[in-house]
């Protein structure tokens, strides 16, 4: 099992900055790819970046390149989503993901989740 706790999360002017964090603890492995997912009310939760723990091999959806930067602390088995010049179609409540084999950007592919952290854009 492993567990996933997000943070950072909050409310931010559009054009603004925030940075979310994700701990993971119990079974991780290096290899494993880490996502953050985000949902907004009534709408399905969605892709928005990954990271291949191994060799840091990152991925983006299309709505967040430019903008976004996932990246990773390995002392701390942390990954962190930059976010920059936030929209308020940004707002949502932002999930990490685990999954242990390759990489994915369906939701149902990831095998952990965390709890979420709500990240608000106002205009």
């Amino acid at each position: 099992q492993v567990q996933l706790v997000e943070s950072g999360g909050g409310l931010v002017q559009a054009g603004g900055s925030l940075r979310v964090s994700c701990a993971a603890s119990g079974r991780t492995v290096s290899s494993i790819t880490m996502g953050w997912f985000r949902q907004a009310p009534g709408k399905e939760r969605e892709f928005v970046a990954a990271i291949i723990w191994r060799g840091s091999s990152i991925y983006y959806a299309d709505s967040v390149k430019g903008r976004f930067t996932i990246s990773r602390d390995n002392a701390k088995n942390t990954v962190y989503l930059q976010m920059n010049s936030l929209k308020p179609e940004d707002t949502a409540v932002y999930y990490c993901a685990a999954r242990l084999l390759d990489f994915a950007t369906r939701k149902d592919a990831y095998d952990y989740w965390g709890q979420g952290t709500q990240v608000t854009v106002s205009s």
